[in-house]
């Protein structure tokens, strides 16, 4: 939010007042997005580094925190080296100790739960990858996360791998909730395998799974119903959309006639929230759709959900505008929370913000890297 575009004078940022998210009560509508830090160990257990990166959002005043994209199972989930899990033992009991850091602020925090599908890009994890059908990603392995050249091309999952990785989220869910997490957010978004089965280039299955927008949001909402049917009434179960992808920013659904069946049956499933994820620095022209509605306020209407905006919202006015004209209800902000920690505390006072540097994510994008970034601006 770059405090020199200045709301109304004498006002209060929309952002900053409280809001709810399912059935939590917030401090303010800004949430931290899930950002991939490639920190854990190598078996996943998250770290005490993580803990207080994850509490240092909670401190800078952010309304809830979600996390990284988590994997849950052992076969086809994990997308990088040093991705958290939340499969074993050693992985709840590591995440509560990071929910505790956050927790001691008074601040709640989400889960992601992420199966990567053909988007996995280790080699010393798994033999091979899965995705709805035999089709190679578009792009490459992204170097920041461990990964270089073309994506493997997947085998197309059976019946038994899909029922195998919705059991993965169920119980991953459930192990979230005995890590004291306040809920989830089911990852469809970005290109992951959720997504691999909405998007039509990705997913040319003649079953079930396949064909029309209507059969390939299945999975996705099949997942959704699952968790919240595995999971107390009062535990948060969001979802996270996008049109774009890690592999395709040009990526657009078609139209808001499709946008309206995704929702329509995220929204049927149980789920708690929406979450539609990047849609850019300019985003009140490029979120709309060829009706003139934003994808929000589209997932807004059709759902009746509460909705968070994701893209630009670093961007004091146009964040502002966002919840003042009804687009969405909330906003989560990635690079510009990596950049400022304590956002919410510097808009309520309206210090300028600090500019987001690509290399804190460069070479790799893990702690270790950012710390060492942190240290040469400190020096210089």
């Amino acid at each position: 939010m770059n405090t020199d575009t200045s709301v109304a004078e004498n006002r209060v940022h929309a952002a900053l007042a409280p809001a709810r998210l399912g059935g939590l009560d917030l401090a303010n509508s800004l949430a931290v997005a899930p950002m991939t830090r490639v920190s854990a160990s190598e078996d996943g257990v998250a770290t005490a580094e993580m803990a207080d990166y994850y509490a240092g959002f909670a401190r800078g005043g952010f309304g809830v925190v979600i996390s990284e994209g988590t994997y849950t199972d052992t076969r086809f989930s994990q997308g990088y080296p040093n991705q958290p899990g939340i499969v074993t033992s050693r992985h709840v009991e590591a995440w509560s100790r990071v929910v505790e850091a956050v927790g001691a602020t008074g601040t709640p925090m989400i889960l992601q739960l992420m199966h990567a599908g053909a988007l996995s890009q280790g080699s010393h994890y798994r033999e091979d990858t899965a995705g709805p059908s035999a089709v190679r990603p578009l792009g490459e392995k992204m170097s920041e996360y461990g990964g270089s050249g073309p994506w493997d091309v997947p085998r197309a999952m059976s019946l038994d791998d899909i029922e195998e990785a919705i059991q993965g989220f169920v119980a991953s869910a459930v192990n979230a909730s005995v890590a004291g997490f306040a809920g989830v957010e089911i990852h469809g978004a970005n290109g992951y395998l959720l997504d691999q089965f909405l998007t039509d280039y990705t997913n040319r299955r003649t079953d079930r799974y396949g064909g029309g927008v209507a059969d390939r949001v299945r999975l996705v909402a099949e997942v959704v119903e699952r968790v919240r049917r595995h999971t107390r009434p009062e535990f948060v179960v969001g979802v996270r959309l996008s049109q774009t992808k890690v592999n395709d920013f040009a990526h657009r659904w078609d139209g808001a006639k499709a946008a309206e069946i995704v929702f329509g049956a995220v929204g049927a499933a149980g789920a708690s929230y929406l979450h539609v994820a990047s849609e850019g620095r300019d985003w009140l022209e490029t979120a709309r759709l060829d009706n003139g509605e934003t994808i929000t306020a589209v997932a807004r209407r059709v759902s009746g959900l509460p909705v968070i905006a994701n893209g630009g919202m670093h961007n004091a006015d146009q964040a502002d505008r966002l919840l003042t004209e009804g687009h969405a209800d909330l906003l989560s902000l990635g690079r510009g929370a990596l950049a400022n920690p304590d956002l919410p505390h510097r808009l309520a006072k309206g210090e300028p913000l600090e500019a987001f540097d690509h290399m804190i994510l460069q070479p790799r994008a893990d702690l270790d890297n950012a710390r060492q970034w942190r240290e040469r601006r400190a020096a210089a």
